[in-house]
Order: C-alpha cells, then sequence, then structure tokens
C-alpha cells in the first residue's frame, strides 16, 4: 500500500507541474470535471458519449438524462462546497444527493430511515449478470445489503467526527489517497440514502481529495479511472473493503490508487491537446 500512496502522489505531482497547468488550470479543471461527471453517470448505468454530454442541455427527458444531469450538478458544485464539509460532512453529503435527485423529489437530501431499503449498486453489472443467469452461465457474487438506516446513521455520525477531528488537529499522518479511498469505501458500505449513493460517495472521495491537499485544483479525475477499469473489478475491490481485513483493505485503496493514475492520465492528455492548440 505505501508504494500505492508514493505513485499516486509523484504522478498527481507530474501532472500539477504541467506547463499547461501555469496558464490554463482554470480549464483543466472544468474538463475534468465534465469527464468525471460523465464516468460517474457511466457508472450509475448511464454510460453516455463525453460529446452527446458536452452538447445537450436538457437532463430531464428519462431516467438516464437524469442521472447525467445528477452528475454533472454534483461535479459542478463540489469544489463548492469545501468549506462546509471541513465542519459538517453530513451536510454536504445531504447538498449532494439533492443535487443527484433534483429538489423536486420528495427524498432530496434526506437519508434513509425506519425501514427503508438503498437501492443496489452497479446497475451495469446488475444487467450483465441477470443475463449470464438467463444464459445458464455463472452469477456474479452479490454484494451484501446496506446495513438498516439506524445502523447506517450511527457509523455516518462516526464518520463525520472522524473527519471533523482530523480537519481540526490538521491533516497529517494518514496519507490523503488512504482517507479518500476509506471515505469513498465507507459511503458505498453504508449507502445512506435511498438512491444515488454511488454518485455521492465518488463526489465525497474527490472532496477529500483536495480537502487533504492530494489535488487542490479538482484536476485527477479519479471516476474516469474507476470507468475504465470497470465494474466488475470495483465490486470485487469493494468486497474486499467490506471484508474487512488487512489485504481487502489494501487492495481497496490500490484500486483508488490505480483509478486516480488513470485520472491523471486523462486529464495530462487534456492538457497535451491544450498545448498543441488542439482544445
Amino acid at each position: 500500500m505505501p508504494e500505492a500512496v508514493a505513485e499516486v502522489r509523484r504522478a498527481v505531482d507530474r501532472l500539477y507541474g504541467h506547463r499547461v497547468m501555469r496558464r490554463r488550470a482554470a480549464e483543466v479543471t472544468s474538463e475534468a470535471a465534465l469527464r468525471g461527471a460523465r464516468a460517474s453517470a457511466a457508472l450509475d448505468g448511464a454510460d453516455w458519449p463525453l460529446e452527446e454530454v458536452r452538447r445537450r442541455s436538457d437532463f430531464g427527458a428519462d431516467a438516464e438524462a437524469r442521472t447525467v444531469g445528477g452528475a454533472l450538478r454534483i461535479s459542478a458544485e463540489a469544489g463548492q462546497l469545501l468549506s462546509v464539509w471541513r465542519h459538517s460532512p453530513l451536510q454536504v453529503l445531504a447538498r449532494l444527493h439533492l443535487l443527484a435527485v433534483g429538489d423536486a423529489a420528495e427524498s432530496a437530501g434526506r437519508p434513509r430511515h425506519g425501514s427503508e431499503d438503498a437501492e443496489a449498486l452497479f446497475p451495469l453489472e446488475l444487467k450483465a449478470a441477470e443475463g449470464m443467469a438467463a444464459a445458464g452461465g455463472a452469477e456474479a457474487t452479490a454484494l451484501p445489503p446496506a446495513p438498516p438506516a439506524d445502523e447506517a446513521a450511527a457509523r455516518l455520525d462516526q464518520l463525520a467526527q472522524l473527519l471533523a477531528s482530523r480537519t481540526e488537529g490538521g491533516a497529517t499522518g494518514t496519507p490523503a489517497l488512504v482517507v479518500a479511498a476509506v471515505v469513498h469505501g465507507e459511503l458505498l458500505a453504508l449507502r445512506p440514502f435511498g438512491s444515488h449513493n454511488g454518485v455521492i460517495a465518488r463526489a465525497a472521495q474527490r472532496i477529500v481529495l483536495i480537502a487533504e491537499g492530494l489535488d487542490p485544483k479538482a484536476i485527477c479525475p479519479a471516476e474516469v479511472g474507476l470507468a475504465e477499469l470497470g465494474t466488475a473489478a470495483y465490486r470485487v475491490a469493494l468486497q474486499g473493503y467490506l471484508s474487512g481485513t488487512a489485504d481487502g483493505m489494501a487492495a481497496w485503496i490500490s484500486h483508488c490508487g490505480q483509478a486516480l493514475r488513470l485520472g491523471v492520465r486523462e486529464s495530462t492528455a487534456v492538457c497535451e491537446a491544450m498545448q498543441r492548440g488542439m482544445v
């Protein structure tokens, strides 16, 4: 795991040292937000080409369009929530859910309560697994269900307290990648909302990477890397996190690190295109 952390740090530093970042950092940030949103929506079942996301203005027509629209809203606002995140992560998570579902939804911004269940993660892979089962193939191993709402709320409070205490004490000790991966994994494990937990967990990881100073300009879209690695690998890595073992946790952190390095590669390509005058 230390090797994965060090590799990520070196990759991010190289990107921040690119000559384009001296003049056009804001443009790189905007492009990273767009590409990250497209990839996060793809992981939630709305796999649209980048140019389709770029040209569209109406995201309310159907379920896929609403998924893409929610991911775009989250990506556009995530960086602005940093000051609130530092003292109230739960408030930010509620805001991310509202952005994901739209403020017209009755459950917008409200965590699960009572006997409410969370929707399944990885819809694309679930569809593939159903197809394999129908064809007589092996069925993918299912993730365990989300914990009951009261347990999820209690664990979410504990996570928020740990993050707040870390902010008060200064971001030292635990590497940023590890903190971001734990927040990401814990939110996927808890699924605190009835829907859209995947896009919220990935946005929270992005906010942590900004807050911890590893990616202060939000130019490293880890969501792109997660989509490139695929939902099957994402699910297997998450199972490692859910196992609670040292090896499982190391595998999850390594997966998040690999995704972040692929995000760095994506933005490096954007910088190179800008340097050649292609963007």
